[in-house]
């Protein structure tokens, strides 16, 4: 069994039936200036019952492509919105 990649962060928007945006941070150290910097990636994820909402930090688990920018779907939720 491969081993699935999984991605950590919020969601930013509401991509459409069963879909959202979520943005994953990442902190990486700068190569000249040495100095903490923080990177962002957005990814969409398939929400199956259509249950997040804005704010809710989620896991997402890589899946076979849903549709042509969409490769992950929803694992857990960590928690929901303030």
């Amino acid at each position: 069994m491969t081993h699935k990649r999984e991605v950590q962060g919020k969601v930013v928007k509401i991509s459409g039936d069963k879909t959202v945006s979520i943005v994953v941070e990442r902190r990486v150290m700068h190569p000249r200036y040495h100095k903490v910097v923080k990177r962002f990636k957005k990814y969409l994820v398939h929400d199956q019952d259509n249950s997040l909402n804005v704010g809710d930090e989620i896991v997402a688990i890589e899946c076979r492509p849903m549709s042509k920018t969409k490769s992950y779907k929803l694992k857990t939720l960590v928690t929901g919105a303030k």
